[in-house]
């Protein structure tokens, strides 16, 4: 029997990294939202890898905190080791990465969207929404069903989901727990396109049973500021160790002799994989010659002995992970409590999204997350904020927010999937940022915290140390553009003990030694007498903004050139069909994207700069008759 159970602005369906910041964002500018999960209890669950940032995905939890989101602040909290990746390379490419508690994650997100007064929380399955005179109508599996002005889907990989384990195939989600199996028809019922993707998960051992000695370790980084832009905050946590060990021959042999029962090979999974992150079975079969793979043991929590073996994603049978777990150093006597599986799942084509995170030609309906073709923790949040920062403005009659790919990681992300689109779970990398070395994540802060300002998700104290901080990295800048370092002894000995060469009787300033590429700020503490001090990340921007200003200037002026294009807004009447001076593909991919602008246009696969150019003719003459 169906009964009405409430009225809401929103209502959020998903409780994952996507749902929790789509449902925050919206309470937060004054909207009453109605979020929706299969269980309480899976709350800010994290089913795969229990740790946050990384690689690229670093760059989007400091961008999603910047914006007021609250991943960074969950992944502090429950933080078990921290460290910042490749330092070893340019600063484009730093990346922060947290190993966290995954209980205590979950607890604290479940314990943030309970403290948000405009924030309801509601245990269900979603099984169907329709169409209102005033909006939409969210129906639940045991009659409820609600009245909303916009909904967002956030289902991570529960829509129809089924789980691998060699020839033991279950209709569940991640974790053992219930799937979506209803709510798929809705939106093919709207005639959008569903594609199946897959992904995977390792198998969690006992550490008990783990012999770490001989395994390399890998400590966490003291000194570091992690993923929130504040003032005054307490240390990280390095309490937790992870460690390396990695495959041999005798592992590969067994899962090649066992390929015929992996559901990857005998036709079992028909979804899509991720490329970037495959399963053992995939390395072993696309890099025949490699002799071994590195593999990280990663504890799960600070009260739990369960230990994640990070690159070893299998759907292999149990029999076959517990042999090839047991080839490999320091796992000869490892107990599995938790058996690897592959997950395969319903997801939208991302091209049915415009860069709001909007479902196009369905005004209030929204999507984020895995349920948008990406992988991943961060790509889900930042979707999530996004998506549910625009459900807000749309119940406000307000203009949407969106970012460009000039402004960060998120509007990369974004418009890699609304304007290309993905054939598998996409993935976010530094490479996909054309604008990487501007768009750090050191100065996320300076980059979009006026603009989460603006939105009312950050408070005017936090935008207010944001432009101290700036205040401070110019007025550093300035000193040591106009400092000059006469030659000394003492300062020669340095730069030649760094192998650059010693300065001449005209000295040089601080800013000239710091371009020096053996040269970095803090090295010339010693002979900088008149430097201030400064906090770590304070020195490291001024370092950057100095060292790579060349650089710097050049992307600002790409930026630039690009942003005629991205303001250059297409009307939303164009035929695209109609345009005979385009090429049938141009056609057919602008016609089925609708970019929003000129930028969004030149980006779409299959539109080369001479339909642009055809494009941008035909407007002009249509503007003198329009």
């Amino acid at each position: 029997m169906e009964y009405f159970s409430g009225k809401f602005d929103i209502a959020v369906v998903g409780a994952g990294h996507a749902g929790i910041e789509a449902a925050l964002a919206p309470a937060r500018m004054g909207r009453s939202v109605l979020c929706v999960c299969t269980s309480l209890d899976a709350v800010g669950n994290m089913p795969c890898n229990p740790s946050v940032g990384g690689t690229a995905k670093g760059q989007l939890v400091r961008e999603t905190d910047a914006l007021g989101g609250e991943m960074g602040k969950a992944a502090e909290y429950a933080c078990l080791q921290f460290r910042m990746l490749n330092r070893g390379k340019g600063p484009a490419v730093f990346s922060p990465r947290a190993q966290t508690d995954r209980m205590a994650y979950r607890a604290y997100m479940r314990h943030a969207l309970e403290a948000e007064k405009n924030v309801t929380l509601r245990q269900g399955e979603a099984v169907s929404f329709d169409r209102t005179e005033t909006g939409w109508r969210l129906y639940l599996r045991g009659g409820a069903y609600y009245d909303v002005s916009a909904l967002v889907f956030a289902t991570g990989t529960y829509l129809k989901a089924k789980t691998f384990t060699g020839d033991v195939v279950r209709e569940m989600g991640p974790d053992g727990l219930a799937a979506a199996d209803l709510l798929s028809a809705s939106f093919t019922k709207l005639g959008l396109e569903l594609r199946r993707f897959k992904t995977g998960t390792p198998p969690r051992l006992d550490g008990r049973t783990i012999n770490y000695e001989g395994l390399s370790e890998q400590n966490g980084d003291e000194d570091e500021d992690g993923f929130v832009f504040a003032e005054n905050k307490a240390p990280l946590s390095n309490s937790q160790k992870c460690y390396l060990t990695y495959t041999n021959e005798k592992t590969h042999e067994i899962i090649r002799s066992a390929l015929d029962r992996s559901p990857l090979y005998n036709g079992t999974i028909d979804g899509v994989g991720p490329r970037y992150c495959p399963s053992i079975e995939v390395k072993i079969v696309n890099f025949p010659d490699k002799e071994r793979h590195q593999l990280f043991l990663e504890p799960c929590g600070k009260d739990s002995v369960e230990i994640y073996v990070q690159g070893l994603s299998t759907s292999l049978p149990e029999d076959v992970q517990l042999n090839m777990l047991h080839t490999i150093k320091g796992l000869e006597n490892a107990a599995i409590m938790r058996p690897g599986y592959a997950i395969e799942y319903d997801c939208l084509d991302p091209l049915c999204l415009d860069a709001s995170l909007s479902i196009k030609g369905f005004p209030g309906l929204y999507a984020a997350g895995q349920l948008c073709g990406s992988s991943g923790y961060e790509e889900a949040a930042a979707q999530g904020l996004i998506a549910g920062i625009n459900a807000a403005l749309f119940v406000s009659k307000k203009e949407p927010f969106v970012l460009k790919r000039s402004d960060g990681y998120i509007g990369t992300l974004i418009d890699d999937l609304v304007t290309r689109g993905t054939n598998e779970p996409y993935r976010m990398m530094t490479s996909r940022c054309e604008y990487r070395l501007v768009c750090r994540q050191d100065n996320a802060d300076a980059r979009l915290m006026e603009k989460g300002r603006e939105l009312g998700l950050v408070s005017e104290k936090r935008l207010a140390e944001t432009r101290a901080k700036e205040e401070l990295v110019k007025e550093e800048i300035k000193r040591c553009e106009s400092t000059v370092l006469p030659p000394s002894q003492k300062l020669n000995d340095l730069l030649v003990s760094r192998g650059t060469s010693p300065i001449e009787k005209n000295g040089a300033t601080v800013a000239e030694l710091i371009r020096r590429p053996q040269i970095t700020y803090d090295s010339l503490a010693e002979a900088d007498e008149k430097r201030p001090v400064l906090p770590k990340m304070i020195r490291e921007l001024v370092e950057t903004e100095i060292k790579y200003a060349g650089y710097i200037k050049r992307q600002l002026g790409d930026i630039e050139q690009q942003k005629k294009m991205e303001d250059f807004v297409l009307p939303d009447d164009v035929d695209y069909s109609s345009i005979i001076t385009l090429r049938i593909e141009a056609r057919e991919k602008l016609g089925a994207v609708r970019p929003r602008t000129l930028g969004q246009a030149s980006r779409i696969s299959g539109v080369s700069p001479a339909d642009i150019g055809a494009l941008t003719v035909w407007l002009s003459h249509r503007g003198d008759k329009k």
